[in-house]
């Protein structure tokens, strides 16, 4: 799938054949800023749009805009797997977290 990419926020593209539409939105942040298109060009368009609007009305209200993909999230896994990891990252002497950000990078890496 490819993405649109705008003031460091990520867009998706989605295709609506009832409407013959295009529409995304932004992804990573916990608000909805979404946008529409019926071409390529005016799906880009209206999505640099709705960021610009969506910063503007973050600084009109002294709010600070939501930065999408901070690096920090939470998983819910079994306490099975947790533990497992856990040991696993123990025996191999690093913290959880990082048994987990490297268990992560080498499956990105695949794909």
């Amino acid at each position: 799938m490819k993405y649109l990419e705008y003031k460091g926020y990520t867009g998706s593209i989605e295709y609506s054949p009832e409407d013959n539409l295009l529409y995304g939105k932004v992804l990573g942040i916990n608000g909805l800023i979404s946008f529409e298109g019926q071409t390529g060009a005016d799906l880009e368009n209206d999505f640099h749009q709705a960021v610009d609007a969506y910063l503007e009305d973050c600084k009109s209200n002294g709010v600070e805009p939501e930065r999408p993909f901070k690096g920090s999230f939470n998983v819910r896994i079994s306490p099975s797997l947790h533990q497992k990891a856990a040991l696993l990252a123990k025996e191999a002497k690093v913290s959880l977290n990082n048994f987990i950000a490297e268990a992560i990078r080498l499956r990105v890496q695949k794909s």
